[in-house]
């Protein structure tokens, strides 16, 4: 579902510019500068039309060897890319294109176009996939570079579908740094949304690396700013041997969102878990707060808690859904500084809790819980159980032109406030016969400190229950799920 005005995961890690130009004096040898140096302008310019065409060779070959086997790669709504790794038909892709789903459809680059079947996911959240086409054994494919052969400022090359509707483009870069540690490739390459499980090629045309993510701190996870992040060959060959074997897990094992290189821990019911927050943590790219990320398998319908807290540092809690989309998140519900989030599951799937902080660069000691239940809205038809308690506020409005639109997602609100007191526990309640409602929370420093979409997976009806933190004004949005909400609704705060 659409999340706005949230610590957003997507639009750190947004799943999937400009072509950097060489430098001179990195692109001309020492002869050729010594001939500038005495002969002149005239040498100069002959010199640099030399590179530049070197430079147009380069890039033409790498896309006519390595194009015909980029694939686009159509699951359910989503699109991606992929890259065909074998004659008979086997496809690398992004976990996160096809999480979900049991078929795609795999578009080839001379058009034609094959129903697969998702086969294999990385283990560890490892955001790949495969995909298989079966009945072929004569398909392109790309060729695999040796592992450890990525260096930092080597020329890279990306092919994709950006956007679901550019199919085979190309565009160029330099790999910016490596991390060995996380298996990420960081790379100036223009890459786009669309682009997820395309290549990051080398100048043999190789296989260097699977586009995955970029850096966006935009509210829209789409804006492009120069940081793309790719898997690296070096995690690439032993998914392919695992998937070959016949080892590689069948389903995503974790939401992909994280970027390809972080990894999480299982978390049971009612075992609280320790960890700790420092540098050696995950990075939250959108502030640079520190992170563990947990697992855990849920049901459509489950209701569960998750509680966080900490003598050290201020927790925040992010929860996402098996597709990575945002399910949850909480600052301060658990008490003082502590978090707690409780929600009714979506869907069924593996599910991803993120234990972060508040602030970057906050270090300490944490301890972890999820449980089943927690007080939960309950379905009542179409209709929401009111909670008990004093009325701060009652309203009938309307969405539609003429109101304010968010500029996330160009949806319709109105928006209320009402004074609240640190500690107090207030339930919002929004509903309407006539759209998907949506509310959110947002305290007197422009936090989101709850929204919500669905009050159950079957009531399109709206609520949530926080504890305040502080005293002040709070900001109600009474919003619709989407740009086509419009129609009369009722917004309630007890």
């Amino acid at each position: 579902m659409n999340r706005k005005f949230l610590r957003s995961v997507t639009s750190g890690f947004a799943v999937l510019g400009t072509a950097l130009s060489f430098n001179l004096l990195n692109a001309v040898s020492s002869v050729e500068l010594l001939n500038l140096a005495r002969f002149g302008q005239t040498n100069a310019s002959s010199a640099l039309a030399q590179t530049q065409d070197q430079e147009e060779t380069v890039n033409v070959r790498v896309y006519q060897q390595a194009s015909p086997a980029v694939v686009s790669i159509k699951a359910g709504e989503g699109t991606g890319s992929g890259i065909v790794i074998s004659q008979d038909g086997l496809v690398l892709t992004n976990a996160h294109v096809v999480s979900g789903s049991e078929k795609v459809t795999v578009t080839l680059a001379d058009g034609r176009e094959f129903e697969a079947e998702v086969i294999a996911f990385g283990e560890n959240g490892l955001d790949l996939a495969a995909v298989k086409i079966d009945g072929q054994n004569d398909l392109p494919t790309v060729r695999i570079a040796p592992a450890g052969s990525v260096a930092v400022g080597q020329r890279a090359f990306a092919i994709g579908n950006p956007f679901g509707q550019f199919q085979g483009t190309f565009t160029t870069g330099i790999v910016s740094r490596v991390d060995s540690n996380r298996g990420l490739i960081q790379t100036d390459t223009a890459i786009n949304p669309g682009n997820s499980g395309g290549p990051l090629l080398n100048g043999q045309a190789e296989l260097i690396g699977v586009n995955s993510a970029i850096f966006s701190p935009g509210s829209n996870g789409t804006n492009n700013t120069g940081i793309g992040f790719a898997i690296s060959v070096d995690r690439v060959q032993p998914f392919l041997t695992a998937v070959r074997e016949g080892s590689a897990p069948r389903v995503a094992q974790q939401s992909p969102l994280l970027g390809g290189g972080y990894t999480a821990e299982r978390i049971a019911m009612n075992r609280p878990v320790s960890g700790r927050l420092d540098r050696d943590s995950n990075v939250l790219p959108t502030d640079r707060s520190f992170f563990d990320a947990y697992t855990f398998e849920g049901r459509q319908g489950d209701r569960i808690t998750i509680e966080m807290s900490s003598s050290q540092v201020d927790p925040f809690i992010i929860l996402l859904a098996p597709d990575g989309q945002n399910v949850a998140q909480d600052d301060d519900s658990g008490g003082g500084s502590n978090a707690r989030v409780t929600a009714a599951l979506p869907v069924d799937g593996i599910y991803t809790v993120l234990a972060n902080t508040y602030a970057a660069g906050e270090t300490g000691d944490y301890s972890i819980r999820l449980a089943a239940g927690g007080s939960t809205p309950q379905q009542q038809g179409q209709t929401l159980q009111r909670q008990s308690g004093q009325a701060l506020l009652r309203e009938q409005g309307t969405l539609g032109p003429g109101s304010p639109v968010l500029p996330s997602d160009g949806s319709f609100y109105q928006e209320y406030s009402i004074e609240g007191r640190q500690g107090q526990s207030i339930t919002v309640s929004m509903e309407s016969s006539d759209f998907d409602t949506y509310v959110i929370v947002v305290d007197a420093s422009e936090r989101v400190i709850a929204q919500n979409d669905d009050a159950t997976p079957e009531n399109t009806n709206s609520t949530v229950t926080v504890t305040l933190p502080e005293n002040g004004t709070y900001r109600i949005i009474a919003n619709s799920y989407d740009r086509s909400g419009r129609g009369s609704f009722t917004l309630e705060v007890r």
